[in-house]
């Protein structure tokens, strides 16, 4: 097939590249750079399957050939980058999700949307479920990505109805592993940093918060068996992530004692409408995809700190 996927040069995007690739399939990335990395694609380029794009999703280049599948993942994550970049956070998921929708609806191509366990906001059902409408502010610190998010996902049901485009919606809640930035606020990537560095881990409030982490080759999986999904996956928001719940002290813990690393914790203030609990219901991901996460978060974190120990510069 030939495949497009936006923010393919990015963390999870350039992930998704790699398998699709390896499984015989024909990709065109198209990213700014301004969040993902040249670096993470690099081996790729040298293929004949791959073709790299570098511009802005709202604003890309004519693509000329049919395309089978479209994977939208641009957009800025991470609150250390949508935080500062509201509008181009919001154009993304809007006006980026729409220039991809309508590619998908003149080739006849599966839409696959990246959205998030964000639009659930700071929840009052736990685990969360897809019939679940979130409790969100839009007009909070974390709206534009949140928002976004949500506005993206009502644009793609809108097509699917409307212009019979087939439309997946991912719903992915915390996802690491390697790649990712050292400096784009995810905590997994933060931590790890921190640790090697000997620096200390801010935890923020208590540290009792919870979030669910998923690897980064569990979530690959599952995007491309959504892709790949039946009718009966039109239009459904699927959670994707894993259902194992921890603390984010636990997990500051945890690294440490993985990492070998000296460095202390500190506690820091807690965020603004930072979730208190996020744990995804995957039960319709089980039934729709037969798919649930076979990486434990032990195996997980053990190659990713390998990762940033050996490929990451330390800060």
């Amino acid at each position: 097939m030939r495949v497009l996927v936006t923010g393919g040069a990015g963390f999870l995007g350039s992930h998704l590249c790699d398998r699709l690739v390896a499984d015989g399939h024909d990709v065109v990335c198209v990213d700014d750079l301004s969040t993902g990395r040249r670096r993470n694609i690099e081996p790729l380029l040298a293929g004949g399957r791959f073709r790299f794009l570098q511009a802005d999703v709202v604003d890309p280049p004519p693509l000329e050939g049919p395309l089978d599948r479209v994977f939208h993942l641009a957009c800025p994550v991470g609150a250390a980058h949508y935080a500062g970049r509201p509008i181009a956070t919001l154009r993304a998921s809007g006006e980026g999700a729409r220039r991809c929708l309508d590619l998908a609806a003149e080739c006849g191509a599966t839409f696959v949307l990246a959205s998030t366990s964000e639009v659930y906001g700071d929840p009052e059902v736990h685990p969360q479920v897809e019939t679940y409408p979130g409790r969100v502010s839009p007009v909070g610190p974390r709206s534009a990505y949140t928002e976004g998010k949500r506005f993206a996902e009502a644009l793609a049901v809108a097509y699917g109805r409307e212009r019979g485009v087939r439309v997946r919606i991912a719903r992915i809640f915390n996802t690491y592993g390697p790649r990712a930035r050292p400096d784009d606020g995810r905590v997994v990537s933060n931590f790890i940093v921190r640790a090697l560095a000997g620096r200390p881990l801010a935890v923020h409030g208590d540290g009792r918060q919870t979030r669910s982490f998923c690897y980064s080759s569990d979530m690959v999986e599952a995007l491309l068996r959504l892709a790949e999904a039946g009718a009966e996956a039109d239009g459904k928001p699927v959670n994707l992530g894993n259902p194992e719940e921890v603390s984010i002290l636990d997990l500051a813990r945890e690294i440490l004692d993985l990492a070998g690393s000296k460095a202390r914790i500190e506690f820091a203030p807690m965020m603004p409408e930072d979730p208190v609990r996020r744990r995804p219901d995957i039960t319709r991901a089980r039934q729709l995809l037969n798919w649930q996460p076979r990486v434990t978060r032990r195996q997980g974190l053990t190659a990713t700190i390998r990762y940033y120990r050996e490929e990451e510069p330390t800060p």
